[in-house]
């Protein structure tokens, strides 16, 4: 008898084998650990979440809103930020929670950001760094903007975890910056040392960066923050920025030993959201289809930064990285390098000193 392997695909037996195998996956996608069951409150403490208007990052400002936090959200978008501050306050019945706009991408952006929360906050308790870019297209890890079906070739990813467009066109900042670099790097990291100083006075307190898996496959050429020798294929300039924020964030934590202040990043999985909303019926039907059963949502996306941000288990831990199960695990190598980090740490400060 002659057969071929269409026979085997085409028969039910196989479809509903595959239906099954994905129930089971879907039931086993639990997190070992869940915000709802952390009893932590954090009334009078202060927190700042970028990227805050959607996705990830407002599933994370929601959390500590309902933790009785003051919460600021660093917010690009002013339409978007303000329908997130409503549907927070509403959501969670606690008002103080407020909107300031904020686009990393720009310095001049970031220090009027900053000059402004030492004007106003006499405390900082937490500063989760989140929001974020891919290929030079601001997304706030949960790609807010809109995607036209020309970009057809996807990648998996996810800092914020997401199904993200390749071949997105790059450009240069006002400040000379490839715009991929200032979003995800150089406007948290000057945004975190501008702060410092009132997060070591309001000591204890926690930095968060959101990085993501994708740093494994970025490499360090300090040339990459120019513009120059930076290859705009596939999500190569968005991997390179990952693993620079893991590097960063291990040298800081080293460097605030002793004050009481703690520095961590981390993964925060493959998350499910609206980026697919613009593409044809069929394509978002497949997206949801897998999605549903292999990726996290978006709140379960925010379960790993909000772990570092409030657990009692994380506490006085710093210089680590997270995986998306809040698990501790060890970040690619180059990331673990001291001599690396110091050197990042002096780049980027030389790089976000005024002229």
């Amino acid at each position: 008898m002659n057969w071929q392997w269409s026979d085997i695909y085409s028969h039910p037996l196989w479809i509903v084998s595959a239906a099954i195998l994905a129930i089971i996956v879907r039931a086993q996608r639990k997190a070992s650990w869940n915000p709802r069951a952390c009893p932590v409150k954090l009334k009078g403490k202060t927190a700042i979440v970028t990227g805050a208007n959607t996705g990830i990052g407002k599933f994370i400002a929601l959390d500590f809103a309902r933790r009785g936090v003051r919460v600021i959200l660093a917010c690009r978008s002013e339409a978007r930020g303000t329908a997130a501050l409503q549907e927070i306050r509403e959501s969670t019945g606690n008002q103080n929670v407020h909107l300031r706009l904020l686009d990393t991408s720009s310095l001049g952006s970031v220090r009027k950001f900053a000059a402004r929360i030492l004007e106003d906050e006499k405390e900082l308790h937490i500063l989760v760094n989140n929001a974020g870019a891919s290929g030079g297209m601001p997304i706030s890890h949960s790609l807010s903007h809109s995607l036209h079906l020309s970009y057809i070739n996807l990648y998996v990813h996810t800092n914020q975890g997401l199904l993200i467009p390749t071949g997105l066109p790059s450009k240069i900042t006002a400040d000379g910056l490839e715009i991929t670099f200032a979003t995800n790097h150089v406007g948290p990291f000057l945004l975190t040392s501008l702060l410092l100083d009132l997060l070591k006075e309001s000591a204890p307190a926690r930095i968060v960066n959101v990085s993501s898996m994708n740093h494994w496959k970025g490499e360090v050429n300090f040339d990459h923050f120019r513009g120059h020798n930076l290859k705009h294929v596939m999500d190569a300039a968005y991997n390179h920025t990952k693993l620079h924020n893991v590097i960063w964030t291990n040298e800081l934590a080293r460097r605030l030993q002793g004050t009481g202040v703690t520095a961590n990043s981390l993964h925060p999985g493959v998350v499910m959201t609206d980026v697919m909303r613009n593409y044809n019926f069929i394509i978002r039907f497949l997206f949801n289809l897998v999605g549903y059963f292999f990726f996290k949502t978006a709140e379960e996306g925010a379960f790993s930064p909000i772990y570092c941000a409030v657990s009692e288990e994380a506490e006085g831990i710093t210089g680590k990285y997270f995986d998306s199960d809040c698990s501790l695990v060890l970040p690619a190598p180059s990331a673990r390098d001291p001599a690396l980090g110091v050197k990042e740490y002096k780049f980027c400060e030389r790089l976000t000193a005024k002229p």
